[in-house]
């Protein structure tokens, strides 16, 4: 038996654009081979417009290619688009069964996991109403915990995940963890660059349906950010001050625990360690590198984090170490800018969707961000100072 899950050889998908008697013809995807070992992960990355959805539908068997061979050894389950695979007039309980008999699956093998797919994806009490009435939020929580819960040899997940919330997001993310280390194939699109290179294993650089790059995922988001950053360059004027020098590149944004290991969600109060690897072409200083922190509708909290560097080898990685990260659960966006001291003047800086998610540690409290702190009771008598007891918040 192959250790090959998913081979695609020489895949092309073409499009008829116009009408029957002025039509022309578009390839959203042309001479794509690949194949994906099993129980690996592989993360497809690209700009909009790119062929990733594409990709995910031949994979899916939405569509068919127009040429070229698709092989998937196994059974698949799909989070495509939202409530793809639902039939609206059933409820969320019978369209669990559905999923679960296309998926091969006998009724008491699914009835078996129905409680543990309820329970994930949240909605108790709608299970036995018609899916038609289901939120887009609530289509997509059910829909990634029976894709997640049913045992798929491999899994195909689009950038959907991106509407749930942020608790939802740090469940998937957890549960993603888990399937990898129970051998499931997963292969999927998104614009969390640093999720792709924390939680597979491999990635491949999609540019108008072909591959640009593939490999290890730190070297394909590091091409990635350096072709975004040519076009952006070619499009600038030349005398805007953000591209006044570009000896100073930033490929990467990273989070780590303090081991080391990548961390892909932290607990409010843990340490967290963040690594911005630069590629420089000259000796540089004095550098001033910040990293900020967004909230997800980019207005509820913005927080920098600064250091002043010389940047003497070619690359390297400025480390950032918070002891207590003082945020409260949720999901935050994570960017960084080099900036020339002297002048202020950009000269490097990350946007590649680095995403940050934040679980309860059970200390939170209400408010934006967690303060840690301790206190005290003390007994005041007759102007002096009394017993007193002390507690950790």
């Amino acid at each position: 038996m192959s250790d090959i899950d998913v081979r695609l050889d020489k895949v092309g998908k073409r499009y008829r654009l116009g009408t029957q008697r002025s039509a022309d013809t578009f390839w959203a995807l042309k001479d794509f081979s690949l194949e994906v070992v099993r129980g690996s992960s592989v993360g497809v990355i690209g700009p909009n417009g790119a062929g990733k959805s594409t990709l995910m539908k031949l994979l899916a068997g939405i569509t068919c290619p127009t040429e070229g061979r698709i092989t998937i050894d196994g059974a698949l389950s799909a989070l495509i688009e939202v409530g793809s695979g639902f039939h609206p007039e059933l409820t969320g309980r019978e369209n669990v069964f559905l999923s679960g008999s296309i998926l091969g699956m006998r009724r008491r093998e699914i009835a078996a996991r129905l409680d543990q797919i309820v329970s994930f994806s949240g909605v108790e009490r709608f299970i036995d109403t018609p899916v038609k009435w289901y939120s887009s939020g609530m289509y997509v929580r059910l829909g990634f915990a029976i894709a997640a819960h049913l045992q798929p040899d491999v899994l195909l997940v689009d950038e959907v995940l991106a509407v749930g919330d942020a608790e939802f997001q740090t469940r998937c993310l957890a549960r993603i963890r888990e399937m990898q280390q129970d051998g499931v194939t997963i292969l999927f699109i998104s614009h969390d660059l640093s999720a792709v290179e924390q939680l597979c294993d491999a990635a491949v650089l999609l540019d108008h349906g072909t591959i640009a790059a593939e490999g290890p995922p730190a070297e394909v988001v590091s091409i990635y950010h350096r072709r975004n950053e040519s076009a952006q360059r070619a499009a600038a004027p030349g005398d805007h001050p953000a591209y006044a020098q570009h000896a100073l590149k930033l490929t990467n944004l990273t989070f780590h625990a303090r081991s080391g290991a990548p961390a892909t969600i932290i607990r409010t109060a843990d340490p967290l360690v963040l690594h911005v690897r630069f590629e420089a072409d000259t000796r540089l200083e004095p550098v001033k590198f910040e990293v900020s922190f967004y909230s997800t509708d980019g207005l509820n909290l913005y927080a920098t984090l600064e250091s002043t560097e010389t940047i003497d080898a070619p690359e390297g990685i400025v480390q950032f170490e918070i002891p207590l990260l003082p945020l409260q659960p949720g999901t935050y966006y994570v960017g960084a800018v080099a900036r020339d001291e002297r002048s202020s003047h950009v000269i490097g800086w990350w946007d590649g969707g680095s995403v940050l998610h934040v679980e309860s540690s059970g200390r939170n409290t209400a408010g934006q961000v967690f303060i840690p702190h301790t206190t005290r009771v003390l007994g005041v008598s007759a102007g002096a100072a009394g017993s007193s007891r002390s507690r950790r918040g």
